[in-house]
């Protein structure tokens, strides 16, 4: 056999065993009868957000286009009512729900990035360097990742990326604990000590051997963190350190109150905005709890 032939093998063998364990991990999956729910439920949201702009148009966030009145109520043409400029709130939903899921999806990718290479690095060079990152991670885990966020978003830009660099920059010390805790445990086993004896270096057992055995628990982490992000990202938007040229959830609610649809009973404004941000992040707290009961069977299952 040949070397090119030999190659090609093994790399379809690898393939192979990719295939079977991406199967077995959704057999397993299925059984989470909680995670399938969550999944149908950001499925979903996740189709009315790619497809808002055949539903609702590109004119939704337009205030001189308002195709109604000020704070109308619920009715055939607007079911969820007007908000103050009189756009349909309906619409503002559907559009705003793009925003908030990139936001939640790329900060919880950066924080989830960050506490990974923190984590890794920790683990596997140990001593006085990883001692100092670890203390970092302790004060950054310490410190409110809110009050963080809103001092980098109030200093910064008011803008979408401000916002998940604000979010990413300050949820990641959870992440890089976890990760640095799986890192000395994988570097523990008889392998990584052959694959050093065999000539290995540090990004060979890092990003060959480390990196592989942690992505479970990162993508674990990564479902989790998703709804943190977007329930800070709503946070963000209702005291006004969002973008306020884009529709998001949260800035439907900063625009809800300024409007004084608390006191004045337009419930229709209010609540649809802040309902979506709960079944968003509820759907990805019950993925990330799936994904947790799957990759770690201790956790028990049925859930």
């Amino acid at each position: 056999m040949t070397t090119a032939t030999a190659e090609q093998t093994a790399g379809s063998l690898a393939r192979a065993r990719r295939r079977e364990s991406v199967a077995r991990f959704w057999r397993q999956y299925r059984t989470q009868r909680s995670g399938v729910y969550g999944l149908a439920g950001l499925l979903l949201i996740a189709v009315v957000a790619l497809a808002a702009p055949l539903l609702v148009g590109g004119d939704v966030q337009s205030v001189t286009k308002a195709p109604g009145t000020a704070l109308e109520d619920p009715s055939g043409r607007f079911p969820l009512g007007t908000d103050q400029f009189g756009r349909s709130v309906l619409a503002l939903l559907i559009w705003g729900a793009r925003i908030s899921l990139t936001v939640g999806l790329l900060a919880a990718a950066l924080s989830v990035a960050i506490g990974t290479l923190v984590g890794i690095i920790a683990g596997h060079f140990g001593g006085w360097f990883a001692t100092v990152l670890m203390r970092v991670t302790d004060w950054f885990l310490v410190m409110p990742t809110l009050v963080l966020a809103i001092v980098l978003a109030t200093v910064l830009d008011h803008s979408v990326w401000t916002v998940i660099l604000a979010i990413g920059v300050t949820a990641w010390p959870i992440t890089a604990r976890l990760v640095r805790a799986q890192t000395i445990a994988v570097e523990s086993r008889p392998y990584i000590e052959r694959a050093r004896a065999l000539g290995g270096g540090h990004g060979h057992v890092m990003t060959r051997h480390v990196l592989p055995n942690v992505v479970p628990l990162v993508l674990a982490q990564t479902t989790l963190g998703i709804s943190n992000a977007i329930l800070t990202e709503a946070t963000l938007a209702f005291l006004g350190l969002g973008d306020p040229t884009v529709i998001s959830w949260g800035g439907m609610l900063q625009d809800a109150r300024e409007a004084g649809a608390v006191s004045s009973g337009h419930f229709w404004y209010l609540a649809p905005p802040g309902i979506a941000i709960a079944l968003v992040a509820l759907s990805f707290t019950l993925c990330g709890r799936a994904v947790e009961a799957v990759l770690n069977p201790k956790l028990g299952v049925g859930r």
